[in-house]
Formats: C-alpha cells, sequence, structure tokens
C-alpha cells in the first residue's frame, strides 16, 4: 500500500485503506494480516497508551519485520485509522430506534462514552482525524437514521453528529485526565480546602454564590448524563 494521488496530509487514500485486499500487493503470502496488525495495536494502546504503539513494537508483536509492516499500514497515521475503524465495530448498528431523535441522541452519547472508556486513546485520537472505514460508516448510518425524525436536512444530520461526537471525546479526555490526577494522594481535599479559601476572599462573590448552591449528584455517570441531556435539549432542530 502506498500514498496516492487523492490521500491526504497523511496516510493514504481512502480508497487503497478500505477498498483493497487485506494483503500487501508483492511478495510471498505472510504469516500475518492486517487484521492482525490491527488488533495488536489497539491490545498495545489499551494496556500502555497510544504512544506506546510504534511500528517496531507492533511489528514485534505479530512476530514480523518492521519494513514488512509498512506494505500495511505506510505510517502511523495509518495505524491509527485502521485502529479506530476495527474498534468501531464494536458499536451497534442496527438496534431499534423509538423514533424520539433526542432520546435515540442520548442513547448514543452514551454509547460513545462507554466505548471510548473502554479505549481511553479513543478521546483523544477521533477528535484529530477524520476517518472513513467501513465499521465507522455503518455506525454514521445508524446515527444519521436516529436524526431522521428530526426533519434536519443530511449534512445539519452531519454536523449534529460531528457535534456530539466531539463533546463525548472532549468530556471523555477530561474524565480520564480529571480521574488519573485524583490518584494522586490528598490532591481532592487540597483543591477543596484552597477553593474554599477563594470563595471566602471576597473577590470571587459568583464562584463562591456557585460553590454554596445545592449539590448536584457528581458521579461521573450522573455528571456526563447532565452534560449531555443540556447539549441534546438545546438542539436547535428548526
Amino acid at each position: 500500500m502506498t500514498r496516492a494521488e487523492g490521500a491526504g496530509a497523511t496516510g493514504v487514500d481512502p480508497r487503497e485503506l478500505w477498498l483493497t485486499p487485506d494483503r500487501p500487493r508483492r511478495g510471498r503470502r505472510p504469516a500475518f494480516s492486517r487484521e492482525a496488525i490491527t488488533v495488536a495495536a489497539v491490545a498495545l494502546a489499551d494496556t500502555e497508551g497510544i504512544d506506546a504503539v510504534t511500528m517496531r513494537r507492533v511489528a514485534a508483536e505479530v512476530g514480523a519485520g518492521v519494513m514488512s509492516l509498512y506494505s500495511y499500514a505506510p505510517d502511523k497515521e495509518t495505524l491509527l485509522d485502521l485502529m479506530i475503524d476495527h474498534v468501531n465495530g464494536e458499536l451497534p448498528t442496527s438496534g431499534p430506534l423509538t423514533g424520539d431523535w433526542r432520546a435515540d441522541l442520548k442513547s448514543i452519547g452514551h454509547l460513545q462514552r462507554d466505548h471510548m472508556l473502554r479505549h481511553p486513546w479513543l478521546a483523544t485520537a477521533v477528535p484529530a482525524r477524520r476517518t472513513l472505514g467501513p465499521r465507522t460508516l455503518a455506525f454514521l448510518e445508524h446515527a444519521l437514521a436516529a436524526l431522521r425524525p428530526s426533519g434536519l436536512d443530511g449534512g445539519a444530520r452531519l454536523e449534529v453528529f460531528a457535534q456530539l461526537t466531539a463533546f463525548v471525546a472532549g468530556h471523555v479526555a477530561h474524565e480520564v485526565a480529571q480521574a488519573e490526577a485524583a490518584q494522586a494522594p490528598g490532591r481532592a481535599a487540597a483543591e477543596a480546602l484552597y477553593l474554599a479559601a477563594v470563595a471566602a476572599d471576597g473577590h470571587h462573590p459568583e464562584l463562591a454564590e456557585a460553590l454554596a448552591s445545592a449539590g448536584r449528584p457528581v458521579t461521573p455517570d450522573a455528571t456526563f448524563a447532565r452534560f449531555l441531556n443540556r447539549l441534546v435539549d438545546g438542539l436547535d432542530a428548526g
């Protein structure tokens, strides 16, 4: 697989990536496949983070030479596209829709969050690229069908889905970072004491009022649901 006219700034022409067989164009039949390479890369990213995914490391995982890997994925950008589309196969694409597009869109948002929490590297990888693989497009088709009752035209439905995906990715990235920060001993207690001192200094009345307001559930699930509801309920379908 090589770069071709029509390819983006990184990666290969999507026609070559998604519409060609899972084998290199030249040479003897190898003992591994593009699928095996992708699965190995996903396993590395899930367990060690996306920075652990290098062509050399993936080659070692599948027992291949580094140079032979380039027949399947000429660079890490292409490998990331393969990884994203592979894990997107976990997302449902044929479940029943209620006809209530807001309710269905919220369900899709929750599915996306659960999916990104299973694969935390997705939250930062997805916004940085436009993956057009078959599994990704199947889920997009499902989401667009869910939005049909909204009365929005096709272009607007694409925009709404992109807006939802960007929101979920950003929220999950923040959620994962906060969870990691909270593991530091005493961090949460120290932050609470600091904010209490700031709220009492008389220079931050708006913050003081916000901190003193009635508490809301602060579990990750409840917080995400609250933010998602605000986003979807506020969408203009006119």
